[in-house]
């Protein structure tokens, strides 16, 4: 419920049943209280190997299997758009990936896919990312799109999208869990990559996004009708500049962020970048959609 709203109940009431000057001023204090309190959860793992990154930042969460139950098919979405080396940072670190994946089989998922709508041609951008060998590793199941895998999808909530045909990778919307794994880099048109920008390798026309005049409001928009159940953004190495594809400058930073609202988790993640969130207008966009939370004050942030 919005603050007006609140406030215009607050006063029918008065109204009708006569509260006293001091039974508002309680109810006003009330709500000013709960709307300051926290109301997203983020956790920040740092300092250890990705692997044991990851498994902190989860647990910090409530375990895995707070979001994945037995017999669940799962969906996990890295970013791995380029042909490049892990060194680079250009795709989300394929040991981050691999320990989800682990993770998600330790929690009784029955299948774990692992997919992404490549920029550069697919087997070698999965080859020399080093995911295609730590998805069979860890026992999880890579997967190469066509043109036949994406399906139309409205975008009801879109202010932008609402008006376009778009064309979503089908396994997003059958599976049972899906779990959002980008890497934290810079963008030369959003800026920034993180959770909500990650989310494009799910579509397949990009292009009109880029094309609309309004690239930060169609990510938001987006995510108000595909939103992951869980986000871990990869800050293993984190490149600075130079992005999407790099080279850049890539610094290490040991960190792993991870949430159920997305909108949070990049809120926090910016961070990385010595930003605010108020400087990334798609997550802006996302908490005015209703979203997420992107106010810095109402996120609880547990680093471990």
């Amino acid at each position: 419920m919005k603050r007006r709203q609140l406030f215009a109940q607050i006063g029918q009431a008065v109204a009708v049943t006569g509260l006293s000057g001091t039974s508002v001023g309680w109810w006003l204090g009330w709500l000013q209280e709960a709307q300051a309190a926290p109301v997203s959860q983020v956790a920040v793992a740092k300092k250890d190997a990705p692997g044991a990154l990851v498994r902190k930042a989860v647990s910090a969460l409530g375990g895995m299997q707070k979001f994945v139950k037995k017999g669940s098919r799962v969906l996990v979405k890295p970013n791995i758009a380029f042909a490049r080396a892990p060194e680079i940072a250009a795709n989300t670190n394929p040991e981050v990936v691999a320990e989800i994946i682990r993770l998600c089989f330790q929690a009784g998922a029955r299948q774990v896919i692992v997919l992404d709508h490549t920029i550069d041609p697919p087997r070698i951008t999965y080859e020399m990312s080093g995911i295609a060998d730590a998805v069979q590793r860890s026992g999880g199941q890579l997967v190469t799109v066509g043109y036949r895998d994406f399906v139309p999808m409205e975008i009801r909530k879109g202010r932008i999208l609402s008006a376009y045909d778009v064309r979503v990778l089908r396994h997003a919307l059958e599976a049972d869990v899906l779990i959002n794994v980008p890497v934290a880099k810079s963008h030369s048109m959003a800026r920034l990559t993180l959770g909500m920008k990650n989310l494009m390798g799910l579509v397949l026309d990009r292009a009109s996004w880029h094309g609309s005049g309004d690239l930060h409001q169609c990510i938001a928009d987006f995510v108000t009708a595909v939103r992951p159940h869980l986000t871990i953004v990869d800050a293993v190495r984190v490149l600075v500049s130079g992005g999407p594809k790099g080279p850049g400058r890539v610094e290490q930073k040991d960190t792993v962020i991870a949430g159920s609202d997305i909108v949070a988790v990049d809120a926090v993640a910016t961070d990385l970048f010595g930003m605010k969130p108020e400087q990334i207008p798609h997550i802006i966009n996302g908490q005015r959609l209703g979203i997420g939370v992107a106010d810095l004050k109402r996120i609880k942030v547990v680093t471990v």
